[in-house]
């Protein structure tokens, strides 16, 4: 093919930078830009007026569809990191595959901009009883609020992160979903809803989306060796763990406490892991041997016969596989349907006949219980473990600074014991860390990078810290990393826990910052020292009016630890104090909050 001025509609100039560049390109390259070319908006302009004597005579050529746009936009609504990741992931790979992306946190994106979408993916979690988590909170209320537009142009689809054993598994990325066909978006790719061990059904969904983008576009689907995904950026991640030494264990409650904390010091030397203020570290634990050997007992099975772990076709003994790669403590509604449909027991199908009483059964059971009370099953340990759910990994908020601890990372993690059903129960990381684990052992690890949970960019921000018990770790890291630093900005720490002389974590370290002024004030809340219960919500209400105060000269408020009481409650003291001291009616308090969030000046690490 060549261009002259007197066979096409280019100048002179044009004809000539055409000619030199057509020869030089590959056929995928020639297809893709015709594509991107049909795709455009300038496609659609009316071409150069000619005369009827010049116009050819052919035929009229069928009318081709419309052309899709190859713009895609990724929102994530993400609480650990995990769907931010996995977003930034799959922008990587479309762009890799000819798109133009955008990655965007929810909180970033602004709703009214929905209608100008054609692709549109949502990779979002759920968090503690079905609700959206808080970046995402905002975009969810206005696409299910009435002023979200119809939207008949869009194309989307969702990945949904979640936790099986929780009711609501899945829901905020369900209600997404159902949400986006309700306003007249179209799927390019059936949701997929994700466990905890995620990575295989995201891959599998994003293939499923990029086939569909593709087929949309204007353009073939690109060939293999682009539409590979991008090389991992470390060498360890939550896929190839870091096997690391443990330096220190320490329990730092005092002779006579109810509780035993553990303080783990653990080293990264060698690992390349980086990590800042916020971060979490990823422990993939092993069961307790005992509770191991009772189960394949209670099976039948000899511990030593080997199974198939993972479609790469490992090999494992029963009992390693039991210790280290399958979740036998946790019971849920859908692992009790496989086991079901596998053993055919008839008193199993009657129990998930009934949601109310398959509630009653999980709580507080695991896997041996049921075997106890519906096996031993006839049934291979092959099949049986097909149905099983991977070890997942257990999170825990870092409470150390790089800066400050080079080639280390500190845990603070509170060992969990309890009764039930008749049995002595366990934490399944908790206890190795507190009973099994000495130093010179290694645990495998991970860093997970949460950028919903930082210090603020400008060291001189105030910042007010509320972390009882183990919710203090992330704080410990924050004093750090502001000491290394030189930060200038005024800190508020709020702490609590059961009894001060034996319960008070890293006190010393608290009084030296404060004596140093790296932390400006701190109010502590003992609750079994008194005859009424006091708590961190209590200590924020007696300094209501300076807490505001911070707040009304710029401060950022960080909350830490259990969500279902203590962040609830100090939320909603949060409002309180702001309908207060800042005279508002309860709906601008909570919408000055709502604002706060929105701002990334009230970030919370809760579990």
């Amino acid at each position: 093919m060549h261009f002259q001025v007197t066979n096409s509609p280019f100048n002179e100039e044009q004809a000539e930078l055409l000619n030199r560049l057509l020869p030089t390109l590959t056929e995928s390259q020639k297809v893709w830009l015709g594509g991107f070319l049909a795709a455009s908006p300038s496609a659609a302009a009316a071409p150069a007026p000619v005369s009827a004597a010049e116009a050819p005579q052919a035929a009229p050529a069928p009318s081709a569809a419309p052309a899709v746009s190859k713009d895609v936009t990724i929102l994530y609504g993400s609480q650990t990191g995990n769907a931010q990741r996995l977003s930034e992931k799959a922008g990587k790979t479309l762009q890799s595959n000819g798109f133009q992306v955008t990655v965007s946190a929810m909180s970033d994106f602004k709703p009214n901009s929905l209608k100008k979408l054609q692709n549109l993916l949502i990779v979002v979690s759920t968090h503690g009883e079905g609700d959206p988590p808080d970046n995402a909170i905002t975009f969810h209320e206005f696409l299910h609020g009435k002023r979200a537009p119809k939207l008949e142009e869009l194309r989307f689809s969702v990945l949904s992160l979640g936790d099986s054993s929780y009711e609501f598994f899945c829901q905020t990325g369900k209600e997404f979903d159902q949400r986006l066909e309700e306003l007249g978006g179209e799927r390019i790719a059936a949701r997929v809803d994700c466990d905890l061990d995620f990575d295989e059904p995201a891959a599998e969904w994003l293939d499923s989306v990029l086939s569909g983008l593709s087929e949309a576009s204007a353009g073939a689907a690109p060939s293999q060796e682009t539409a590979a995904a991008p090389a991992a950026e470390s060498d360890y991640s939550r896929t190839n763990p870091f096997h690391a030494e443990v330096l220190e264990s320490i329990n730092l409650n005092g002779r006579g406490s109810n509780k035993e904390t553990r303080h783990l010091e653990i080293s990264l030397e060698g690992s390349g892991l980086t990590y800042k203020p916020g971060d979490s570290l990823g422990v993939y634990p092993q069961n307790d041997p005992k509770l191991v050997d009772d189960l394949i007992a209670a099976l039948g099975w000899n511990a030593d016969e080997t199974i198939t772990i993972n479609k790469q076709g490992d090999v494992r003994s029963l009992r390693d596989a039991f210790l280290s790669h399958y979740e036998i403590t946790v019971l849920t509604k859908p692992l009790l349907e496989k086991i079901a449909q596998l053993t055919g027991v008839d008193e199993l199908h009657d129990l998930i006949g009934d949601s109310e009483k398959v509630k009653a059964y999980i709580h507080g059971r695991d896997l041996l219980d049921l075997v106890e009370q519906y096996g031993p099953f006839g049934v291979s340990p092959q099949a049986f473990a097909d149905v099983l759910r991977k070890m997942p990994a257990r999170l825990y908020s870092i409470a150390s600074s790089l800066e400050a601890n080079p080639d280390e990372v500190h845990l603070t993690i509170g060992a969990v014991r309890y009764n039930a059903n008749g049995r002595d129960r366990s934490g399944v990381c908790s206890i190795l860390c507190a009973e099994r684990l000495q130093p010179g052992d290694t645990l495998p690890v991970y860093i997970q990078h949460n950028d919903n949970f930082k210090l603020p960019e400008k060291a001189e921000t105030p910042i007010i810290m509320i972390g009882p018990g183990t919710g203090v770790a992330p704080f410990r890291s924050f004093m750090q990393e502001r000491e290394e630093a030189g930060a200038e900005g005024k800190a508020w720490m709020f702490f609590g826990d059961q009894h001060f002389v034996t319960d008070f974590l890293y006190q010393t370290e608290w009084q030296k910052w404060l004596q140093s002024g790296v932390l400006t004030k701190m109010d502590v809340a003992f609750s079994r020292d008194t005859a009424e219960k006091v708590y961190v919500q209590h200590r924020m209400q007696e300094s209501s009016k300076e807490l505001f105060q911070w707040l009304e000269e710029g401060a950022a408020v960080y909350v830490c630890g259990d969500e279902k009481n203590m962040a609830h409650d100090v939320h909603h003291t949060l409002i309180d104090i702001v309908e207060k001291e800042g005279q508002m009616s309860r709906e601008q308090a909570e919408q000055y909050v709502a604002d706060l969030q929105q701002q990334k000046r009230y970030q919370r690490d809760v579990y």
